[in-house]
């Protein structure tokens, strides 16, 4: 597919309803006061909530924007959604964040210039505002790098921030390698991507945790999984070498 814009911004989608209008707002304000043509692509996995409508909802009132909208009828998890994005998109540089905004948007510019400054590969790494409440989702993340460092060999600081930003045409071999179809996509493509010898950047971000929102994390089972994940992941890359 031909390059047409400078920035494809990738939004996955499930059951955003509560603060999908407000978030889109805020980033479409961020993308219209940079110098870079872009589009962004919206797709909506599975939603069980109004999401879908929203999003289709959003485009029609805004016909001078590039929007698009991909819907899956069944629920492919956010690795296989993210990976559609891309693949689908029109930008030389390619990127995703969450549309919840617990890390604003306003760092979007920054990570388009860590690309356009050399980088192939820029990743968010979370500096959480601490709260009390905060406290359980930080511990875990804490833990999970050590963890995820000391299986796989890597002093990433954060695979798993939903805020990535790729040079397309360095992105795309890797993603073939990729078969985490769930969650765990975050560390697999980062993981992949460094061992590619794509140039990564890691980017301090805030994270402010949105509690007037229900959260699709369930932390103690989602932890395990992702434990489960780690040591079959590195199966995997012990097996090609």
């Amino acid at each position: 597919m031909p390059e047409q814009f400078d920035v494809s911004l990738v939004l996955p989608c499930y059951n955003e309803a509560e603060h999908f209008n407000l978030s889109v707002d805020r980033i479409i304000r961020v993308l219209d006061g940079t110098d870079f043509s872009w589009e962004i692509i919206f797709i909506d996995d599975a939603s069980t909530d109004i999401t879908a409508d929203l999003i289709k909802s959003y485009i029609k009132k805004t016909p001078r924007k590039h929007l698009t909208v991909y819907s899956h009828r069944k629920n492919l998890g956010r690795g296989a959604t993210v990976t559609e994005g891309i693949e689908k998109s029109q930008g030389k540089i390619v990127g995703y964040i969450d549309i919840d905004c617990e890390v604003p948007p306003d760092y979007i510019p920054q990570f388009v210039s860590a690309i356009d400054n050399g980088a192939d590969f820029a990743v968010g790494w979370r500096i959480y505002d601490f709260t009390i409440k905060s406290l359980p989702r930080w511990f875990a993340s804490k833990g999970y790098n050590r963890i995820r460092n000391g299986v796989l060999n890597t002093s990433l600081k954060d695979t798993e921030a939903g805020y990535k930003f790729f040079r397309k045409s360095k992105i795309l071999p890797v993603l073939k390698q990729c078969i985490s179809p769930g969650w765990f996509w975050d560390t697999e493509v980062t993981v992949r991507a460094q061992r590619a010898g794509l140039k990564i950047k890691e980017m301090p971000v805030v994270f402010i945790r949105r509690f007037d929102k229900a959260s699709t994390v369930k932390l103690i089972p989602d932890t395990f999984v992702y434990l489960k994940e780690l040591w079959r992941f590195k199966r995997k890359l012990d097996n090609s070498c």
